[in-house]
């Protein structure tokens, strides 16, 4: 009882709290439902892009994959950082100028309308196929197994997955909904304050039980037990035999491991829809900043407690890799606070899947309904169609979810092969249409088609002997060749410049350089210290 006790008191508290602060908004506006009114604080912006992107996907899929391979799984994280100043510094600034609500709307801008369509299709279709379902799954799997659903309503585990995905999922879909982005800010914030809290109290709990009473003489005995699994820099080969079930080979990092980071924190709608709803320039900037922060420091609650996971289990979970932080957290949590978790634990998973909801609504409202079904849709109208298009998606990946079970290489990385069938193809274009002035809408809409097939045929269908990330490199080269190719014959006909037409304010803040390069110094300080242990 108590459990579900501190339960329910935090979840209402971030739901009465959030709709408090919103009490003076106008949500029936395209900027104040989409965008949050153009109103967000860095701190705001910083909590929730660290809720929409740190969700079960990666407490039970990094932490499970940390168990088995150490901790080389770090690097989708710190590497974040990079991304993230080239985010603050040079994309931040233009996507504001520009007054964007959407990422395609850029697209259009630059290329034509028919590239915005279509990269408008592809995300929907990448949020609803990959992040949404997985999302609910992961998290269906924590909360089953925490609060032992199926055992306390008699049913069997699988129901017990069915009947919270489906419970989280509407939770969730209440949320996106009615809320929009500003209700999605609010509670990201506050859940992200509990993720840290409750995150980094499992760590620190079970180094403390390990060592008796003294957390570093319990992180000695961790790395005493297996010491190789601190080291960051994989030794597996990422070309030839063994390639494609390699987790994370250190070569990789400077490949296609660069463009996706670039796309997911500079590109991707649900990330920088944030930083477009900022009140200026300055605020989208630290939150940016401090994100890059919070991503570095954040392997202490993805990735360490699977490290100690294994002191505890040692092997036993190899094949159920996704069982790892549940066990560990029902280890070492004292019983009173596994209500709390729990409750932190669906502020993750809605966080990502409302997210996700309200930006392919905003992108489904304002790029593809206004411009094709009803060009003179009132702002109302908008915000309606929104809402509809956040609840039919919502019941599609409810249904999908409970089917993507026990994932060959974990769930984490069933996301990241996934996505790479988008991501890659639609960061090529985007990169193209800052850097490569002489590519034409044409030569953009044949490299996208190229690579969506090039990435398809060689990972999935002809399952070449390379890591999947590489592909990803390769493929980024050839879209580019391919793209600058058909250009050549169909030459660009608009003229593109970038105007400031004064939605915010675009005065940088003066310590984002700084703040930039620290970030960069400590990112390189973490393969540099952790490079040779073990």
């Amino acid at each position: 009882m108590v459990q579900f006790i501190s339960f329910f008191v935090f979840t209402a508290f971030v739901a009465a709290y959030s709709s408090w602060k919103l009490r003076k908004d106008k949500l029936s506006t395209q900027d104040g439902y989409f965008l949050g009114g153009r109103s967000l604080t860095g701190v705001v912006i910083a909590g929730s892009l660290l809720l929409t992107n740190i969700s079960t996907e990666h407490l039970v899929g990094m932490n499970g994959d940390a168990y088995k391979h150490g901790a080389i799984i770090i690097a989708w994280e710190v590497t974040s950082a990079l991304a993230l100043v080239a985010a603050a510094l040079y994309f931040a600034p233009r996507y504001l100028k520009m007054g964007l609500t959407t990422i395609p709307e850029f697209l259009e801008k630059r290329f034509d309308g028919l590239t915005r369509t279509i990269i408008a299709f592809l995300l929907i279709i990448s949020f609803v196929s990959t992040l949404l379902p997985i999302v609910l799954y992961s998290g269906a799997i924590s909360i089953e197994q925490i609060f032992d659903i199926s055992g306390l309503l008699g049913i069997t585990q699988n129901e017990g997955l069915w009947l919270t995905v489906v419970t989280v999922g509407c939770i969730g879909a209440v949320y996106a909904i009615f809320g929009g982005l500003k209700m999605v800010a609010y509670t990201d914030t506050i859940n992200g304050f509990g993720l840290l809290v409750a995150g980094i109290s499992i760590p620190v709990l079970a180094l403390w039980s390990i060592g008796d009473g003294h957390i570093f003489e319990g992180l000695r005995m961790v790395f005493e037990k297996a010491p190789e699994k601190f080291n960051v820099i994989s030794d597996e080969v990422s070309v030839g035999s063994g390639s494609r079930d390699a987790i994370m080979p250190f070569g990789v990092l400077f490949t296609g491991l660069i463009i996706n980071q670039l796309y997911f924190w500079t590109m991707h709608q649900s990330i920088i829809q944030r930083a477009l709803g900022a009140v200026n320039l300055k605020e989208a900037q630290k939150g940016l900043l401090y994100t890059g922060l919070l991503k570095i420091l954040v392997p202490l609650i993805i990735v360490l407690p699977g490290i100690i996971a294994y002191y505890y289990f040692n092997d036993t979970f190899y094949d159920q890799k996704e069982l790892v932080y549940p066990s560990l957290v029902k280890k070492v949590l004292p019983f009173w606070m596994t209500g709390f978790f729990v409750a932190v634990l669906m502020g993750a998973i809605l966080s990502t899947f409302n997210s996700a909801l309200n930006s392919a609504a905003t992108i489904f409202s304002l790029g593809i309904y206004k411009r094709y079904v009803n060009k003179n849709a009132s702002e109302k109208r908008l915000v309606q169609m929104g809402k509809t298009t956040s609840a039919l998606l919502a019941l599609f990946a409810i249904g999908i979810a409970p089917f993507i079970a026990h994932a060959p290489r974990g769930l984490y990385q069933l996301l990241q092969q996934l996505n790479g069938i988008f991501f890659i193809p639609m960061a090529t274009v985007i990169l193209a249409g800052f850097f490569l002035p002489k590519v034409s809408a044409k030569g953009a809409k044949v490299g996208l088609l190229f690579g969506l097939v090039f990435y398809i045929v060689t990972n999935f269908i002809l399952q070449v002997n390379l890591h999947y990330v590489h592909l990803w490199g390769i493929e980024f080269v050839l879209n580019i060749g391919v793209m600058l190719l058909v250009s050549r014959w169909s030459p660009r006909v608009n003229n593109f410049s970038i105007t400031d037409v004064g939605a915010v304010d675009v005065t940088q803040w003066k310590y984002a350089k700084g703040f930039s390069l620290f970030l960069v110094l400590t990112t390189l300080a973490v393969y540099i210290l952790l490079g040779n242990v073990g």
